[in-house]
């Protein structure tokens, strides 16, 4: 019983740290995954180059990033970019909460010491077996506010939904209690390889830098790494996830927001049961809007992903080390 305690501290400080860098990345990145989300539920084109190609007569609301920042930035003035960051924050939150806790615990488990500096001895394959649970369990624990905040970030003006509440009476009116899960397997599906990208490529930048700085100072204690060098193996690993798992997180925001209102300035809506599964939505989406369509909001999602991992994992790292010494 005597391990109890400090195993409930280290709980506590996981969790702690975890919520505290989740809201920093997620408030710093909000502008761009609003861009993201206005990118990825626009069935219209989002590039002026495929307008051009296909001939359209239908105009795009968003035809690329400088344009949709201008054009936000016009019509919703600068509170527009942090368009359902409060449902964001109550999603990131509990979910980098649960996640380094649970990624804690498993690595903790496969290692044998709960002692942090032993991570980093740990296969590369558990590295992205815990990650990919941990995140699988956040996302479950999470799950209703990122529907919320992807249905705010997505309207523009006037607005559909004025707030949270309203956005969520509407939605168990006209979907029920699933409707509050609408999209879970495609982001599932997707959070297993990104997490496990995420956490693993994290893990492998830290190995390789630590014996980068062994062979270039010959000296053991230089191993440690500096805050700069831990942003950019978070850097590195957010782009490689994103990079890889984006169209599934197009998919996602498909179902998140099918049969839901929206102003027809925004373009035309996903309608109601426009998808029967995950599947089916991919090859809907490349017949109608080609292999470009999944990778709407690559340019925003990947420039935002990687500063967020970035700051994620250094607001977490600089965290708990201050946690540590404050609780012991």
């Amino acid at each position: 019983m005597e391990g109890e305690p400090s195993q409930l501290k280290r709980a506590a400080i996981d969790a702690s740290a975890g919520a505290i860098s989740g809201g920093i990345s997620r408030t710093i990145t909000s502008p761009l995954d609003v861009i993201k989300i206005r990118f990825q539920v626009q069935l219209e084109p989002t590039s002026s180059w495929t307008l051009l190609c296909k001939d359209l007569s239908t105009p795009s609301k968003y035809t690329g990033m400088l344009q949709a920042t201008k054009d936000i930035f016009r019509e919703e003035g600068i509170r527009g970019f942090w368009r359902g960051n409060v449902p964001a924050l109550l999603m990131v939150m509990p979910y980098t909460a649960i996640q380094f806790t649970v990624l804690h615990k498993l690595k903790t488990f496969a290692s044998g010491s709960s002692n942090t500096e032993n991570y980093i001895n740990l296969s590369p394959y558990l590295s992205y077996m815990s990650g990919a649970l941990a995140g699988c369990a956040a996302t479950v624990g999470s799950y209703p506010f990122d529907l919320l905040r992807t249905i705010l970030a997505s309207q523009g003006e006037p607005k559909v939904y004025p707030n949270m509440r309203t956005a969520l009476v509407d939605i168990l009116q006209t979907r029920g209690f699933r409707g509050l899960y609408a999209g879970l397997s495609p982001t599932l599906v997707e959070i297993i390889p990104y997490a496990g990208l995420q956490f693993g490529t994290y893990d492998t930048f830290k190995r390789w830098t630590m014996a980068w700085n062994h062979r270039q100072y010959s000296n053991p204690t230089a191993e440690s790494l500096s805050s700069f060098q831990l942003f950019l193996c978070g850097l590195a690993a957010g782009t490689c996830a994103k990079l890889v798992c984006h169209p599934l997180d197009v998919v996602k925001k498909r179902f998140q927001i099918e049969g839901l209102q929206r102003h027809p300035r925004y373009g035309a809506r996903v309608e109601h049961r426009a998808y029967k599964n995950m599947l089916d939505a991919v090859k809907r989406i490349l017949q109608m809007e080609g292999w470009a369509g999944l990778y709407k909001g690559i340019v925003p999602s990947t420039v935002k992903a990687a500063p967020a991992g970035a700051v994620t994992f250094v607001a977490y790292e600089l965290t708990v080390d201050w946690l540590e010494s404050f609780l012991t």
